[in-house]
This record gives C-alpha cells, structure tokens and sequence, in this order.
C-alpha cells in the first residue's frame, strides 16, 4: 500500500455539511471558516513510540490519546474543537495496526465534531504529530495569568491514577488485574474534559490542563500569574480513583507513594484551574451542566511560591519533581 492509499483509506473522509470546514484533506492547504468575530485556539502535542507510550498499546487506545491530549489543550482554553491535522511516522504499513488507530481516533473526533483536514505520512519511527484548531470569543478564553491571590483553585476528575498504572506495568507496584485495569484505562484513554472548558468561561481566572503532574503544571499557572499558593495534601490525596481500592498484590499502597501519583504523576489530562471565592456557585453549575466533577484543593496567595500542608495546616516537607522531558 502506498503513501496516498493510506491516507486514502484510513484518514479520508467527507467533511460535515455546515461544518468549519470549507476545504478538508486533498490539497495543499485546507480551509477552515471560523464562526464571526471568533478567534482561533491552536495548539501542537506529540506522542513518541517508548516515550509516551508502550510499543504494544492497543492501537485504538492510542488513536484516542492521541487526539485527546490535544482536546485536553482546547479544553484548557475554552475554546471549542472544530479541526485537525495528523502528521504519522510509521515503521512500516501494518493495516491491522491502521485500522485500530483510525477507529480509536474518528470515534473521539466524531463525539467532539472535530474534523480531520491533512497532515503527512512517512516512514519512520513510530511518531504521531496532531495539530489542533477550536474557536474561543474574544477576550473569552482562559489563560494562565489571571490568578488572583485569594481565589480558590481547582482540579477536575482524578489524579494520579495514569501514574499509578504506568509504575504497575513497569513491575511496581503490583496491582490485582481488576485494579489495573482500571487505572491502565485512565493512563490510555483520558477523557478531554473540552464541555467543563466551555462551561467555565466567564467563571475561571485562569486555567490549564494537567499533563507532567499537578504541582509541575499549577505552577506555569503561579508563574504566569506572579503569585502563590497552598495546596491542601490530605485533600488531593484522595483524587486518585485507587483510593477506593487501596492495595496492590502485596499490601495497602504507601501514602507517600500515593502523594507521588497525585501530585507530580502526569497523564491525567484533567482541567487545574482558578476563581474567585464569589464564584463557588457557578463553578458547581459548570461543574453540574459538564457532568465532570471538580474538587477545591487550594488557594491562591500574594506571596510567590508553592506551599504544601497536610490535613492540620503543616507545611508538608517534601518536594515533588513533575515530568520533564528533558530532566
């Protein structure tokens, strides 16, 4: 199969009538045709073969992650998805593997309306490439520098689960088959959280989506922002799903362990975000008309910095290191 029956079959479709697409794959460039007066949100996130992912990940849950670390930045933003591109290195042409991916890929682009419109294809090392377009109102959409000391902060969903199936898979902790598969879901196919996104216009001050870990990502907020916060430990130590099972094969999982997953784990593309105390209210209606949960975990301080305290108000001494690529 060449490189144009590939894309023919596998990442070629009609694009929807009505839609923001005047011109989708087939040319040189495509069209898109933001609503009036809207501003474009666009934004890049690549995945590596043994670097974000496992060489025998289930190509399907990949074609998923795949555009949804990508949504996870729209959603961010609050900005709605409308179009993307794919860029896909292949070591060679496996149509089993094609297959799975396409699939695993449309089904979330059709749940969010968000239409594939080009990219490129070559061979290579397994390296998936997305670009992602949405459309945000002016002056509407959320950014990371409008925290403001005495706002409350927030985290969407759980955490740390991803981080927990990542150190069972490589041998530690062993989890019973149940517990991890469960987590394993939460580390393959995270969940855009793009209708709490939209739902928080307005309401948020600031916002980003958590993907080397809480601390590491909360604190682009910080900087951004030029303030501090407190984070309450007893309360995000409870975020994780594993929680509600708390062993693995050979005991109860290590609190501090635990602390790890949650506050430093990454791969949980959930929403951390901000707003004033004044608006507790909305953010439980975003929260209700999204079905995604949030939890308060913190506050925003004057003071530049990132205090931890445990459930007595102690400082927590301890320091979490977040994912960095290149550390």
């Amino acid at each position: 199969m060449g490189e144009f029956d590939l894309i023919a079959r596998y990442f070629t479709r009609p694009a929807r009538p009505g839609g923001a697409v005047a011109l989708g794959v087939g040319d040189d460039c495509a069209l898109l045709a933001p609503a009036p007066g809207m501003q474009l949100a666009i934004s890049s996130d690549m995945l590596v073969a043994g670097r974000h992912f496992f060489a025998d990940v289930d190509p399907e849950a990949l074609g998923h992650k795949a555009l949804a670390v990508n949504l996870s930045d729209l959603a961010a933003c609050g900005a709605r998805p409308l179009a993307f591109t794919l860029a896909l290195s292949l070591p060679r042409v496996d149509e089993a593997w094609l297959e799975g991916f396409s699939r695993g890929m449309w089904a979330l682009a059709d749940a969010h309306g968000c239409e594939l419109v080009g990219g490129d294809t070559t061979q290579g090392p397994l390296n998936i490439c997305i670009t992602v377009f949405g459309e945000v109102p002016p002056g509407q959409a959320l950014l990371r520098s409008g925290a403001r000391p005495g706002d409350d902060i927030y985290v969407s969903g759980t955490l740390g689960d991803a981080r927990l199936a990542l150190e069972a898979l490589l041998g530690h902790p062993p989890l019973p088959a149940d517990v991890l598969a469960r987590a394993r879901q939460r580390l393959e196919r995270p969940t855009p959280r793009v209708a709490l996104g939209l739902a928080l216009r307005g309401v948020a001050s600031s916002a980003m989506d958590v993907s080397d870990g809480l601390l590491g990502d909360l604190s682009h907020i910080l900087k951004a922002s030029g303030v501090g916060a407190r984070i309450d430990t007893h309360i995000t130590s409870k975020l994780i799903a594993a929680s509600a099972y708390p062993s693995s094969a050979s005991g109860p999982l290590d609190a501090e362990f635990i602390h790890q997953c949650t506050l430093a784990g990454g791969d949980d593309y959930e929403l951390a975000f901000t707003a004033p105390p004044a608006q507790r209210d909305a953010v439980a209606a975003a929260s209700q008309a999204s079905s995604t949960p949030v939890t308060r975990i913190g506050t925003v301080l004057a003071t530049p910095g990132l205090q931890l305290v445990d459930a007595q108000g102690q400082p927590v001494d301890k320091r979490y290191a977040s994912f960095d690529h290149f550390r």
